[in-house]
């Protein structure tokens, strides 16, 4: 893989040239950054800027009121190679606080395994309506605890929506071990790009270690290449990296979720 050609078309495809995140949600280019608008199910935040030390102050601050009047929580999502280099200080000062730090991985979907390798007692189960997106957020919340409960019902409703309204840009899976969910996942296609976003795959903690998070990459991996997706890429937890390492995804930069809340 050509790390500065992937990188490049990373940015470019992903960030700078994005298009709608799903139902609901709006894409603008405005003020030197380009940011995603959407309801209060949707991710809403910056994804690209192109700002300098002399005008980062205002544009944040542009955003700060632009969330706060459409009374939205936003993400400012930091990318390590991102300027003026003090720009995580002014996000800061200007009032955000810092989430933990993802590392952006890459792979080709068509080099990673294809048939998902499940341990005894495991099944996988498509997530096409609201029954099985309620097993997908029971399973989120199986693995990262109640205090995420705010955060597994807005995943819940944003996918809820995708299958209803945009079916074709994503695919979402459930682990189910008998009848209780413990491991969910699910991949956005993104439209004229060579990318597909992996997302979720946190696993309740008596299941951890047994191969469910490779599994659901494989299985996600396959759709992929069915559909002609180039690469796979993942924001990545420092959880989830050292598998992704093994089964062959590339570092690209790392990025960090700078979060403002009106």
């Amino acid at each position: 893989m050509d790390h500065e050609a992937v990188l490049a078309a990373y940015d470019r495809r992903i960030r700078r040239d994005a298009g709608d995140e799903g139902p609901g949600t709006r894409v603008e280019r405005a003020g030197g950054v380009v940011r995603v608008t959407g309801g209060p199910h949707d991710w809403n935040g910056v994804l690209w800027s192109d700002v300098d030390a002399a005008n980062a102050d205002s544009v944040i601050a542009e955003q700060v009121r632009h969330y706060t009047a459409a009374g939205r929580e936003f993400e400012w999502k930091l990318h390590s190679y991102d300027r003026p280099a003090d720009l995580a200080e002014r996000l800061l000062a200007a009032g955000f606080r810092a989430e933990e730090l993802e590392t952006v991985m890459v792979a080709e979907a068509a080099a990673l395994p294809q048939r998902p390798e499940l341990p005894d007692g495991i099944r996988l189960l498509p997530v096409t309506d609201e029954a099985s997106v309620k097993l997908m957020a029971e399973a989120h919340l199986a693995a990262f605890g109640e205090g995420d409960a705010a955060l597994s019902e807005r995943i819940a409703g944003r996918v809820l929506a995708q299958l209803t309204e945009t079916p074709d840009a994503i695919v979402a899976v459930v682990a189910m071990a008998g009848d209780r969910p413990v491991c969910g996942a699910r991949m956005e296609f993104r439209p004229d790009t060579d990318f597909a976003g992996l997302w979720g795959g946190g696993t309740a903690p008596e299941w951890r270690g047994k191969g469910i998070y490779r599994a659901l990459v494989a299985y996600r991996a396959r759709i992929a290449v069915a559909r002609g997706y180039r690469y796979l890429q993942v924001d990545a937890s420092d959880d989830s990296r050292p598998i992704l390492d093994r089964l062959g995804f590339a570092t690209l930069c790392t990025t960090t979720p700078y979060i403002y809340q009106p």
